[in-house]
């Protein structure tokens, strides 16, 4: 009689779940690692027999065209393919970071008039929401580029909405803020001023919490306050800004800034296509607020907003957030359509014309997929951070 090839300990073992799964798992890692050598062998190889050349040294290289919305300065005979690729990610999260903001402060707003007890407010909240997010995103950008903003009069005609403020067909003009000590210097105050307020509010919940006295807790309160005033007279007084408005001639507007029609038709178009979503979210978390919590703040003397600010959007916000980070991603990653009405964000610029004059499709592919997921997961992070943080804790 043959004797079995494995020990007793070693076949108990094979048979054990847990073993297995490990080994499965090993199993299967062995064969994703081994397809993915395959494919990038493949595509090296690709690559080889196309004479491209891998790498990221092209981003040293001169770009060689212009970009008509720029935050910082970009040229087309100085400037290379990496500062184009730093001009499409600052256009990019400037329109994100707006979006939100918009969205966040239409969205609200509309949720909280869907629950109006005067129908014709809920009735043109409810019509706001159900068209809005029925229609297309790229449906409703093309509508507010060609059928809003195209429709404009032209610079000769321009509409004069407020003192140094013109609107035309060329964009919005608006007063241009200069200033003496560089392009830096205000955001390098403010994220300072932003990073000490912080710091301070911080040091107030921990001070309260160890029971440290009141007047040491007003003080450091008083600087949280005053802070933020400081930083706008360093801004006024050291930063030496001075105010340019524009001046409507005979045929065009000179000075001032333009702020370009692509970039008002995406913000637009982002932040209202997204706020209908956000409105529902906001009436749904709202909802979920025990009727009981309305009835005792009106019990104790509060009017409907004061409920609404003190009692009910606090509780409601821990129903809201979760679903409401996913709406934030969305408007990160629904800016790429801007290649549709020509705004010169990360995909338009990068993955546009930069790969179609070096042809590095691999490396700006990775780029550009690794910025956009480098902003959601920070995004989700922070949001996270914040839902934990006013999550009922449980005894």
């Amino acid at each position: 009689m043959l004797k079995p090839y494995f020990r007793p300990d070693v076949r108990r073992c094979l048979y054990d779940p847990k073993v297995r799964g490990l080994v499965y798992q090993a199993i299967l890692g062995l064969v994703v690692v081994g397809v993915l050598a395959l494919g990038l062998l493949n595509v090296f190889e690709n690559l080889r027999s196309a004479r491209i050349t891998a790498g990221f040294g092209f981003l040293g290289n001169i770009a060689g065209f212009d970009i008509s919305q720029t935050l910082i300065s970009f040229s087309a005979a100085g400037s290379t393919y990496g500062a184009a690729f730093l001009v499409g990610l600052l256009n990019t999260l400037v329109v994100g970071a707006l979006g939100i903001v918009l969205a966040t402060v239409l969205g609200v707003a509309v949720g909280i008039a869907r629950l109006s007890r005067i129908g014709l407010i809920s009735g043109l909240a409810t019509g706001y929401v159900e068209v809005l997010r029925n229609l297309p995103l790229l449906l409703q950008l093309l509508f507010w580029y060609n059928a809003v903003l195209a429709a404009l009069p032209d610079p000769r005609t321009s509409l004069h909405l407020a003192p140094g403020m013109w609107l035309n067909a060329r964009g919005l003009f608006v007063p241009a803020i200069s200033s003496e000590t560089g392009t830096w210097f205000l955001p390098t105050v403010l994220g300072t001023t932003f990073a000490m307020l912080l710091l301070l509010r911080r040091a107030r919940l921990i001070l309260q919490g160890r029971g440290a006295s009141d007047a040491l807790v007003r003080a450091v309160g008083d600087a949280v306050f005053g802070l933020p005033l400081l930083a706008l007279l360093v801004i006024v007084v050291a930063g030496g800004w001075s105010v340019e408005f524009p001046t409507k001639g005979t045929f065009n507007l000179a000075g001032g800034l333009r702020i370009y029609p692509e970039f008002i038709a995406l913000v637009l178009g982002l932040s209202i296509y997204t706020s209908a979503f956000i409105g529902e979210i906001v009436r749904a978390g709202i909802l979920a607020v025990p009727k009981g919590q309305a009835e005792a703040a009106r019990a104790i003397g509060l009017k409907s907003g004061e409920a609404l600010r003190l009692i009910i959007l606090p509780q409601a916000l821990r129903v809201i957030l979760p679903p409401l980070t996913s709406q934030y991603l969305n408007v990160v990653k629904n800016s790429s359509l801007a290649v549709a009405i020509g705004y010169p964000d990360l995909v338009q610029v990068f993955m546009g014309t930069v790969l179609n004059q070096t042809g590095q499709a691999i490396e700006i592919v990775t780029m550009t997929m690794g910025v956009y997921l480098a902003i959601s997961l920070t995004t989700s992070a922070a949001m996270n951070a914040y839902n934990a943080r006013v999550a009922i804790v449980e005894r």
